[in-house]
């Protein structure tokens, strides 16, 4: 199958670009944008997945605010042509690729709709590779990179409308695609270990510059992965030295403290460190401000999981309230909080993203689901 693709000169294997170089079954392609205020009033998620091999294309869009969130979900048969980002009512537009995003709802019958643009005001990060094997097969091998930048334009949800002004609404732009286990299990055996995550991901904006922190790690604290980089911030896309900034600085080595919530997994209070090759640490402190439910965007959702088959064409909504969800279920063990924080004498926003399931000696977690005492 050709794609518009096919006219550039991008080709890496003798396959037209919409075929992938792999067989395997959870290959994906994924879009991914978070969006806050910078004082904590709001927060906001993008994402759409293209899984071609499932012959799935997915989409979710979830808004936290006033102690409520609000979620769209959209899925459908995976088109032909992967240039086509469009699920059900919602697309997104690449007005001047790593530079301007566009994503757009149309109103519907969940009642969310949107009209946001993202603009950069850094290069991207690429991180490096991430590759985890279960039971001698790839359960993870993945490339991802992040941008920082500002939102504009207007969200409808429950029958309000929000204005979202770039001088006050912040956020990060991902990509991600390779493997990652997705979808429905596979057939077969069942796996022999049961899985296990613990993954912190902290992207923070501050006035001149923004830093970027991301950890993997095993149950007994094994550090599978680490990455971190500082890059300068720009007013404007127009002031953009290239896709990636030639003034990055990039760290391969980093360390975390987290004060739980007790009875949750969740931070109370955290501290990131970046550490350079000279020993060097750039401590980053940070204080939450508003937790947001990634199942929203479908992430270990029981029933809008990635990449599962809904049929031709689907869509749903929901909504809950904050302080009435149990943070020890599964599906609400994953989330991001937006944070308020301080780098030396500067001061900022980002959030922390945690996801930890199973035992994590760090943290003192003995069990799958037990909470911090």
């Amino acid at each position: 199958m050709l794609s518009i693709f096919d006219d550039y000169p991008i080709h890496q294997t003798p396959e037209p670009i919409a075929r992938p170089a792999t067989s395997d079954r959870n290959v994906y392609d994924r879009y991914w944008m978070n969006g806050y205020a910078a004082d904590g009033e709001f927060y906001f998620g993008v994402a759409m997945g293209r899984y071609p091999h499932r012959k799935v294309q997915d989409a979710a869009f979830s808004i936290a605010r006033g102690g409520e969130q609000h979620a769209l979900h959209a899925s459908r048969r995976a088109p032909a042509d992967p240039a086509e980002t469009v699920v059900g009512p919602m697309r997104i537009e690449i007005a001047k690729p790593m530079a301007v995003t566009r994503v757009i709802i149309e109103p519907n019958e969940t009642g969310i709709a949107c009209d946001l643009t993202f603009r950069a005001r850094t290069g991207c990060i690429e991180e490096g590779r991430q590759t985890l094997l279960a039971d001698d097969r790839p359960v993870m091998d993945s490339t991802r990179f992040a941008q920082f930048g500002r939102w504009e334009g207007t969200i409808e949800y429950a029958g309000q409308t929000l204005r979202v002004e770039p001088g006050r609404a912040y956020g990060t732009k991902d990509r991600s695609w390779g493997l990652r286990r997705i979808g429905e299990p596979d057939p077969g055996a069942p796996p022999v270990e049961a899985p296990h995550v613990f993954f912190l991901w902290a992207p923070i904006q501050f006035e001149d510059l923004c830093t970027h922190f991301c950890v993997f790690e095993k149950a007994d604290g094994f550090r599978w992965h680490q990455s971190g980089a500082i890059v300068p911030a720009y007013g404007s896309v127009d002031e953009l030295p290239g896709v990636q900034d030639p003034a990055q600085r990039s760290f391969h080595q980093t360390d975390w403290r987290l004060r739980y919530v007790p009875g949750t997994r969740r931070a109370a209070q955290a501290d990131i460190a970046l550490i350079g090759q000279d020993g060097s640490r750039h401590e980053i402190h940070l204080e939450p401000l508003l937790t947001f439910q990634m199942k929203g965007l479908g992430y270990v959702h029981p029933t809008w999981g990635h990449g599962v088959w809904k049929g031709e064409q689907a869509l749903g909504g929901e909504s809950w309230k904050a302080d009435e969800i149990d943070p020890l279920l599964p599906e609400n063990l994953h989330i991001q909080q937006v944070m308020r924080a301080r780098y030396g004498d500067r001061e900022g926003v980002g959030v922390l993203e945690q996801l930890a399931i199973g035992p994590h000696a760090p943290s003192g977690f003995e069990g799958y689901l037990d909470g911090a005492r």
